[in-house]
Parts: structure tokens; C-alpha cells; sequence
């Protein structure tokens, strides 16, 4: 069975802070000794993803 492939949109504001929190998040594993190579992942994921423009009609 395949795994479902999620898509996330975001503003920049919210990437930004996605990011941030992640890198924070990495340090705190860092000073308590635990492994991070989850987050380095989504790390990786999140910085090389295609940024695209999406029209969004109000109602």
C-alpha cells in the first residue's frame, strides 16, 4: 500500500515560521542528547520544496 502524498500551503510568513520552529525544535533535541534526523529531513523537504503562486478567489 502506498503511502498518501500530503500538499501544504503556506504564505511565506507561515514558511518562515514552520522553518523556524523546526530549527528550534532541532536544537532542543541537540541539547538533550536525542537524534534529529527526522527534523533534518523535513528540514531538507521543506527548504527544497517548489514554491508556487495559487490563486485564491474569496467568496
Amino acid at each position: 500500500m502506498r503511502n498518501p502524498k500530503y500538499h501544504l500551503y503556506l504564505t511565506p510568513n507561515e514558511r518562515r515560521t514552520v522553518i523556524n520552529s523546526l530549527i528550534d525544535l532541532r536544537n532542543d533535541l541537540i541539547t538533550q542528547g536525542k537524534y534529529t534526523d527526522i527534523i533534518d529531513e523535513l528540514l531538507i523537504k521543506l527548504t527544497k520544496a517548489k514554491v508556487e503562486k495559487v490563486k485564491v478567489k474569496e467568496v
